[in-house]
């Protein structure tokens, strides 16, 4: 390891060379709470029933699971599980989930994309080399695109069967995109583009002495996974001593870069308790030395440029950090959605992040504010390129929510988060020659900040809740429940008040912050699908827990179940802790066919699962049939071969072996 001191002298970073040893501008995170002997076990057990249940919008038909992808560890025993949809075992884009789980085995929050009910061929009829051509031309100039993989995106309440492709290369600009392009596999049409690209600008070349962590030849950092920094070519730079201070200097440019993450990175860990930009203890690789005015995250680096009249490089704490905010962003569930708000809210993250290294690093050479590069004389000159306190004194950007239009350009469209953000750590007037805060038509009179640490760890515990579809709604309740988890009611009012306080509205049933934990309970089925045939029944077991607050009676229901089948509890009403038993009886002359059944549980709150049933005498060895029901463990021939029926499904046409790999397995 090689520890790199920069000083100031006049207006530049001048190198102090020679000094080795110890980093000392880094402050390791606080140890985590001592966790329950299995308790991580519990709580991913309790997210994993919740998700096979379709516990409220964890709700998915027939051919689709849940699949868990991710589990991030949070305060006090508490993990996120982020969980993706696949259907007949094509990837699903839209309709992911995150269940909030605790060492103690209870679900505590589910938040969870919209996601209708799937029911299309998993044939596609335009070949993947075609959907490759369409998608390559959707970027002016391209350089390379992924081979195209087929899956299913929800949009506008549908499925869409489509091939995914990802294209690099540039505009007609000469601006670099990385696009996402979805392709309908059944008409050859683009069905949505997401460009990766996300651009901000900054700068920096004067922070005093600092101190950053490289490898002894090259800048590359020994502590965090993947983060290195060099010139347009990709390699990190190789020849200490680091730079020479000059404002254009590209080595002293990534003094800058790595100072501002790694700064980033450690603030992460002490203040939210998260693991690194990528949430996995490591960030992406930066370039130095783009040629024109920008800076920008694309998925896989952070690169930087200079400022307009080349008078410096654009390498400030608060752009460096802003573009690794995308990488937050990104890295977190729902990754980078698309549209407008879903925009904005992602450079708002980025400002967001900015502020808090900022703040964490606290430099005399640029004290915190709530500012977006300020110092970069992006301009030529000291003005800010975004204001978090007051959106509209830049570019009158919208301060409110209600004055967000499905046109309004990304970064203005950060105003609103940003300025929810500055009220809930500051407040509306905080005083101590912090700039005083307007609040919008309807809300408060004023909102008291509860400080920027505990701000930065619950929007740290807002975004691992963030779903496809990320909006201004969804993540008023996310914070909310983060600031319930974190801290408690104080925190939790302050949240709602600072949301109130831009136009977001609270939702109807939006949860109690309260002195105490509200009543709650949640509700798993095991199993959650079975079959029986005319004439017989199906059994399940229907578990409650207590979440919140003591232990209250629940009535159990059912509905949704065809005519034939009748559904019955017992008992039907249960002390939450407790379980039931759930009897389906099929009588003679039901009609085969699958068949999802709401099971519900009411009592302080109403709580929603599913159970597939499955009606159909077993055909036996057979042959493969466009309309027959096939239950788990029927084999088929088709084609002269046979197969195994893997999961319960109704035959629609372009289903048949081998081609739902999900549904049909080789004998």
């Amino acid at each position: 390891m090689k520890s790199t001191r920069l000083g100031a002298v006049v207006a530049a970073l001048a190198l102090t060379a020679g000094l080795t040893g110890a980093v000392t501008g880094t402050t390791s995170a606080a140890p985590p709470p001592p966790e329950q002997p299995g308790g991580k076990a519990r709580a991913l057990a309790a997210a994993d029933r919740a998700a096979d249940s379709g516990l409220d919008g964890l709700r998915h038909s027939p051919g689709e699971e849940l699949v868990r992808t991710r589990v991030t560890p949070w305060d006090d025993g508490l993990y996120y599980a982020a969980y993706e949809r696949t259907y007949l075992g094509l990837p699903v884009t839209g309709g992911d989930a995150v269940v909030l789980a605790d060492s103690r085995g209870r679900v505590l929050d589910v938040a969870a994309a919209p996601a209708p009910e799937l029911s299309l061929s998993p044939r596609a009829r335009i070949s993947a080399a075609a959907a490759e051509r369409t998608a390559t031309a959707r970027v002016a100039h391209p350089e390379k695109a992924t081979a195209p993989e087929l899956g299913v995106l929800l949009t506008d309440d549908k499925g869409v069967l489509i091939w995914q492709s990802t294209v690099t290369g540039t505009t007609t600009a000469g601006a670099p995109s990385v696009r996402e392009v979805y392709v309908d596999a059944r008409t050859g049409e683009v069905v949505e583009t997401r460009e990766q690209v996300r651009d901000a600008s900054g700068q920096g070349y004067h922070y005093g002495t600092v101190d950053i962590d490289t490898a002894a030849n090259s800048m590359t950092d020994p502590l965090r996974t993947g983060f290195q920094c060099g010139g347009q070519n990709g390699a990190p730079y190789t020849t200490p001593p680091w730079g020479n201070g000059g404002a254009n200097d590209l080595e002293s440019a990534c003094v800058d870069i790595m100072y501002a993450a790694q700064q980033e990175f450690d603030m992460l860990k002490e203040w939210t308790g998260y693991n690194g930009q990528n949430g996995r203890g490591g960030l992406v690789p930066a370039r130095a030395g783009l040629s024109v005015v920008n800076a920008y995250y694309d998925g896989s680096k952070t690169t930087y440029g200079r400022n307009q009249t080349g008078t410096n490089q654009l390498t400030s704490i608060d752009v460096v950090a802003h573009e690794y905010g995308h990488e937050i962003f990104d890295r977190t569930p729902g990754s980078s959605g698309s549209g407008s708000e879903n925009g904005g809210m992602n450079e708002s993250t980025g400002d967001i992040f900015g502020a808090l290294t900022e703040a964490y690093v606290n430099s005399p050479a640029d004290p915190p504010d709530y500012t977006v590069g300020e110092k970069a004389r992006f301009y030529g000159d000291t003005r800010p390129i975004r204001n978090m306190y007051h959106p509209s004194l830049v570019n009158n950007d919208p301060n409110c929510y209600t004055q967000l239009g499905s046109g309004t350009e990304v970064h203005a469209a950060a105003g609103p988060q940003n300025h929810w953000f500055y009220l809930l750590a500051e407040g509306s007037s905080p005083g101590g020659g912090k700039p005083s805060s307007p609040i919008c038509t309807g809300g408060p009179s004023s909102v008291t900040g509860i400080g920027v640490q505990k701000a930065a760890k619950i929007f740290m515990g807002g975004l691992l809740l963030k779903t496809s579809g990320w909006n201004h709604r969804a993540a008023r309740a996310a914070t909310i429940t983060s600031a319930k988890a974190a801290y408690g009611a104080t925190e939790c009012n302050a949240v709602k008040a600072a949301w109130s306080a831009i136009a977001v509205p609270a939702a109807a049933g939006e949860a109690d912050c309260g002195g105490s934990q509200t009543p709650d309970f949640s509700l798993a089925l095991s199993p959650n699908s079975g079959s029986a045939e005319a004439g017989g029944s199906a059994t399940a077991t229907v578990s409650t827990t207590t979440t919140g607050g003591d232990p209250q009676s629940v009535a159990l229901s059912a509905s949704g179940a065809p005519s034939g089948v009748a559904a019955a509890f017992s008992p039907a009403t249960v002390t939450s802790g407790n379980s039931a038993t759930l009897r389906l009886d099929v009588a003679a002359g039901t009609a085969d066919g699958t068949y999802p059944i709401t099971v519900t549980g009411t009592g302080s709150a109403t709580h929603t699962v599913t159970y597939t049933l499955t009606v159909g005498s077993d055909p036996g060895p057979g042959t493969w049939a466009t309309g027959t029901s096939y239950r788990a463990g029927d084999t088929v021939t088709y084609a002269g071969r046979s197969y195994r029926c893997l999961q319960a499904h109704t035959a629609l046409p372009g289903w048949e072996p081998p081609n739902v790999p999900a549904l049909w397995q080789p004998v």
